[in-house]
């Protein structure tokens, strides 16, 4: 039996498709969109703000699939920092790992019949990849240097 590759990653398909019957499969996830790193010191803080605590609405309890909320949430948070983003959405690394569906999350818009990306997708590291009793400035070096590393840093 051969085994077929992990689907990590983010994808503009759904994981549920309308063709009917099962629940959600990484089967369906075809189309990934493009990863890439980007650098900024408004978003390393808010890093290390998520590590810290703060800003829980980003992120959704795993049993939740209303992504509405935490889309307009993430708007708020990047625009504090001066990042003005019509449809952000903040994932966490299992997310990315476990294949991210842009469409799932209403990121992606079908107009005549051709389906397109609005959404922006950022993953936020696992906070275990620094040490956080650090200073929060020393914290703020290793936001920066886990966003260099794709997909590690929003």
């Amino acid at each position: 039996m051969s085994r077929q590759p992990k689907k990590r990653g983010v994808y503009k398909d759904s994981k549920n498709p309308d063709s009917g019957g099962g629940g959600p499969s990484h089967d369906n996830l075809v189309d990934r969109v493009a990863d890439f790193s980007y650098e900024s010191d408004a978003l390393a803080q808010l890093i290390v703000e998520m590590w810290l605590g703060q800003h829980g609405d980003l992120l959704l309890a795993p049993a939740e699939t209303d992504y509405t909320a935490r889309k307009n949430n993430a708007k708020t948070a990047f625009a504090a920092k001066g990042v003005y983003l019509e449809r952000p959405i903040v994932i966490t690394e299992k997310e990315y790992e476990d294949g991210f569906s842009l469409e799932d999350a209403g990121l992606v818009d079908t107009v005549d019949g051709i389906k397109h990306n609005y959404g922006v997708v950022f993953v936020v590291p696992d906070k275990e990849r620094a040490t956080i009793t650090m200073p929060a400035l020393s914290l703020l070096e290793s936001a920066k240097m886990l966003m260099a590393v794709t997909p590690n840093g929003i």
